[in-house]
């Protein structure tokens, strides 16, 4: 069984319905329980922490209480190389400023474990025979553009079965 791990996202509400049926489609074993469970959503941080302590938990408090909400808008589409579709928040200021305070308190938790650029982004889908561009805009249709807030901060674990909200602090 693939190993949990945790992640520091912002939930993108408005669009949970379409990343829960992905979800759901590819494995849904990593579908989360919970009401505050939000699928849709632009990673602020992970991989992260195994465990939350209160050391942890202190300071991810104080970066999320200096950082004010704020408003973007999803609508553009985007392709990483490994042909990943996502959405970019636009604009993508308030995310790039969260990452940075939090690699600043957690510097031995870089984005993606270094492996990536941490370029804001709401995963959609992946491109293969049945899934392109122009299909996955299609099922979108009416969704977008999506206007959004970021108010909340939460640390989600992700494992087979298991996947969870541990913690949630709103942003201000």
């Amino acid at each position: 069984m693939y190993p949990g791990h945790s992640v520091l996202q912002v939930p993108v509400p408005p669009l949970e319905e379409y990343v829960r049926g992905r979800t759901a489609h590819y494995d849904p074993s990593y579908l989360g329980v919970g009401p505050a469970y939000v699928h849709a959503h632009v990673t602020a941080l992970g991989p992260f922490v195994d465990e939350l302590t209160e050391d942890v938990e202190r300071r991810v408090a104080a970066v999320a209480a200096e950082t004010e909400p704020f408003d973007f808008v999803l609508e553009r589409i985007g392709r990483f190389p490994d042909g990943m579709l996502h959405l970019l928040p636009e604009p993508d200021e308030g995310f790039r400023k969260l990452t940075a305070r939090l690699v600043a308190e957690f510097p031995g938790f870089p984005p993606y474990a270094g492996r990536f650029d941490a370029i804001p982004h709401l995963t959609l889908d992946q491109v293969s025979v049945e899934v392109t561009v122009e299909s996955t805009l299609a099922l979108l249709d009416g969704m977008l553009p999506t206007s959004c807030r970021a108010e909340r901060l939460d640390l989600a674990w992700y494992q087979p079965d298991s996947s969870r909200i541990v913690r949630s602090w709103r942003l201000g």
